[in-house]
């Protein structure tokens, strides 16, 4: 399978954000991609800084059957698609993902754990759930949800083999470094990459956005993880993708063969 990460940046023109993603997407295709993850906020961008909504505006909020998901469904044809937007849903706005391939809707995933600034912006999703594609069984997470163990842990016991994390991971705004690769979130947006990929034994795809929205300078950084936590491919701080051919379900067996992590919890402990 080949897969990829996209590193690149998405603004508030939904159109302009469309056909970005077609172009990359027949890019991929192109190259022969059998999945492509694109960064959170894919159409319409992100806030432009925590607690400064109104320094960008909103992204534009999106129905979950707005007609522009199915224009990229066609655009993923045979690819199983990951991406991201402002959805609306029940006069409520969440900070959803979706997984598109051309035969239609595969999943969805709507962010559960937010950072403060996305509080007036997004309500919280309530679950992590796992789902077949032709590729395998896929999971996704948006953006900070991968800061906590159990989210990912949640899917990888739910059967997923790969997990797609969809971001819009920013520098950090309060001990900024003069360089992108020394930065705090620079460490930890790579840290939290392998480890959630090595602690469940699964493939981590993440893409991330890249430029800056507002106060925010995102960190670019899209990767392609291994189940034993190391990076298959990567892009650094500009648009990209992180390309990497792999055998899932023979590398996930092969890094279960002695030590099976899922298998040999212990949760009785844990309560």
């Amino acid at each position: 399978m080949r897969i990829a990460a996209v590193a690149a940046h998405f603004g508030r023109d939904v159109e302009a954000c469309a056909a970005k993603v077609e172009a990359i997407a027949a890019d991929a295709r192109a190259q022969g991609v059998d999945l492509l993850v694109f960064p959170d906020a894919t159409l319409g961008g992100y806030l432009g800084g925590f607690g400064a909504v109104g320094e960008t505006g909103l992204p534009p909020a999106l129905a979950a059957d707005d007609a522009v998901f199915a224009r990229l469904a066609a655009a993923a044809g045979p690819a199983v698609v990951c991406l991201a937007y402002r959805e609306a849903h029940g006069g409520r706005f969440y900070n959803s993902a979706v997984c598109l391939t051309g035969d239609g809707v595969l999943g969805r995933h709507r962010k559960v754990h937010q950072p403060a600034g996305e509080l007036a912006a997004y309500a919280a999703g309530d679950a992590f759930t796992a789902f077949d594609t032709p590729l395998g069984r896929l999971g996704m997470l948006v953006d900070y949800d991968k800061t906590f163990p159990e989210a990912a842990r949640t899917l990888a016991a739910d059967g997923a083999h790969v997990l797609a994390c969809l971001s819009a991971w920013p520098a950090s705004l309060t001990n900024r470094a003069p360089r992108l690769v020394q930065d705090r979130q620079s460490r930890l947006f790579d840290l939290y990459d392998c480890a959630r990929a090595a602690e469940n034994q699964v493939v981590v795809v993440s893409a991330n956005q890249t430029g800056t929205m507002g106060r925010l300078r995102f960190l670019g950084q899209s990767k392609v993880v291994g189940p034993g936590g190391d990076v298959l491919a990567r892009t650094w701080a500009k648009a990209g993708l992180a390309v990497a051919d792999l055998d899932v379900a023979g590398e996930v067996t092969r890094s279960r063969l002695v030590l099976s992590h899922l298998r040999e919890l212990r949760p009785e402990a844990y309560s």
